[in-house]
């Protein structure tokens, strides 16, 4: 196995055990990244000298025993939303093509603390506001939608040229692209990854979280990232905690809910028998199935757009007025749209959003996980608008993308992405799996779980 191939688990061991230096992943995933980019596009800049010097510092900590951990030497992306002091943070716009960070954001500092090695920004769709991010191609078919917001950090992680990345997540940008790509993406509990220092869709929606090949690996990331952060106002006072799953396959006892509404809607049938088929396999690990009903199932879209999109037209309210015409046409149409909701269109929506979490808290007392599809069909192509339905019912891509994810949005709770097959065109195929506020430790038991049964993991076989 090639350096690049590795995940971040079993580099982290080849570093620890000194049977791989960082300066040998790091030129690995280098030159994965100079054969990559040309076709797949993930990173908007990559900083080669800055990640080697990182690189060669890592290397000289450990060798003289100061190891900092399993992040130390590992080279990671991270979305172009991410501030890193005296790099650009253009958040794919050309509205803030000067823009430079004079100070790193709270999860770079952590991760910098880690010993992680900064690789570049990846590739965004503009201010976040969109879930194909059309910069970038998709790693397995780059004739087909990278998904978004955070594709550039999805198609690194899947081709090789990260070991990990980092995304931000609204209404779904780290699990649809990652559900695409056929990697793992980790939405955390509203507020337990401080977002100081990255730049905001939609204030009471944004997360940030972990991009990885697997489980474990997204496990090891978040337990460098969470911890209370005064600076984000919605950070959670959470005590510091070690999220690495257990090693056994043993779900005895865990409640599974099976939604019987919403998420089985307007799903391919492909995608609805892979992720059937991977809930059988938590059954046979002993966890017991209950058929869960969704509530408020008809407000979500509703709820989630009356927050967001007045929240979003607000952050940019100054430049929508000096520089409209430096905003790409689909982005500047929603910020528009904003202008046009009434205070009682939002306040609405966060009546909705109130009423939702109790109806989530309750639900989330009868079961300990919910699984469900990620997203209801695989990437489609490059250019295609809509999805047509086999009841003749015609969805955007964006709604249909996004409608699956936004409920863990609305509601704060964890939710965990990772790939239980692909379709017969081999695209990959995503499970998601909702948990309890906090209950990342949950799920992460519960999808590495699964993850033991499954073949090993390939790279994306268009890289």
């Amino acid at each position: 196995m090639r350096p690049y191939e590795m995940s971040l688990t079993e580099a982290a061991d080849a570093i620890r055990a000194r049977r791989l230096s960082p300066v040998e992943l790091v030129d690995s995933v280098l030159e994965r990244i100079d054969r990559t980019e040309p076709h797949l596009r993930a990173y908007a800049a990559v900083d080669a000298e800055r990640a080697r010097s990182a690189a060669r510092a890592a290397e000289r900590d450990i060798a003289a025993d100061r190891y900092r951990g399993p992040l130390h030497g590992i080279p990671m992306g991270l979305k172009d939303l991410i501030d890193v002091a005296g790099t650009a943070t253009s958040a794919g716009s050309r509205v803030r093509a000067d823009h430079r960070a004079h100070r790193d954001s709270t999860v770079a500092t952590r991760l910098a603390a880690a010993g992680a090695v900064l690789l570049g920004k990846t590739h965004t769709h503009e201010f976040a506001y969109g879930l194909t991010t059309p910069q970038t191609h998709n790693a397995w078919d780059p004739g087909r939608v990278a998904g978004g917001s955070s594709g550039g950090s999805a198609v690194a992680v899947a081709a090789g040229s990260a070991t990990f990345a980092l995304g931000t997540d609204t209404g779904g940008s780290i699990r649809v692209p990652a559900a695409l790509n056929g990697v793992v993406g980790l939405k955390p509990t509203y507020g337990l990854v401080p977002r100081h220092g990255v730049t905001s869709l939609s204030w009471s929606l944004d997360h940030v979280g972990p991009i990885t090949r697997t489980v474990e690996d997204a496990a090891l990331v978040l337990t460098a990232l969470a911890g209370y952060d005064p600076r984000d106002p919605a950070s959670l006072a959470a005590p510091a905690a070690d999220y690495r799953p257990t090693t056994g396959t043993d779900l005895s006892g865990l409640r599974i809910g099976v939604p019987s509404s919403y998420y089985f809607d307007h799903v391919d049938p492909e995608v609805e028998t892979a992720v059937r088929h991977a809930v059988d396999q938590l059954r046979t690990l002993g966890a017991h199935l209950v058929d869960v009903e969704i509530p408020m199932a008809r407000y979500v879209q509703a709820t989630h757009w009356g927050l967001m999109v007045p929240e979003a037209t607000a952050y940019h309210e100054r430049t929508l007025r000096t520089v409209p015409d430096l905003y790409e046409a689909d982005v500047r149409v929603l910020l528009e749209a904003g202008e046009l909701m009434t205070a009682g269109d939002y306040l609405r929506a966060q009546r909705s959003r109130t009423l939702m979490r109790d109806a989530w808290d309750r639900l989330l007392r009868e079961v300990d996980v919910i699984a469900a599809p990620a997203v209801p069909a695989t990437a489609v192509r490059a250019g295609q608008e809509t999805i047509t339905w086999a009841d003749g019912s015609v969805e955007s891509v964006s709604d249909a993308y996004v409608r699956l994810s936004s409920p863990a949005n609305i509601t704060g709770v964890p939710a965990l992405c990772l790939p239980v097959g692909h379709d017969t065109a081999g695209l990959p195929i995503g499970m998601q799996l909702l948990g309890r506020p906090l209950g990342e430790s949950v799920l992460l038991r519960v999808g590495h779980a699964y993850e033991q049964t499954r073949p090993a993991r390939e790279l994306a076989r268009a890289a």
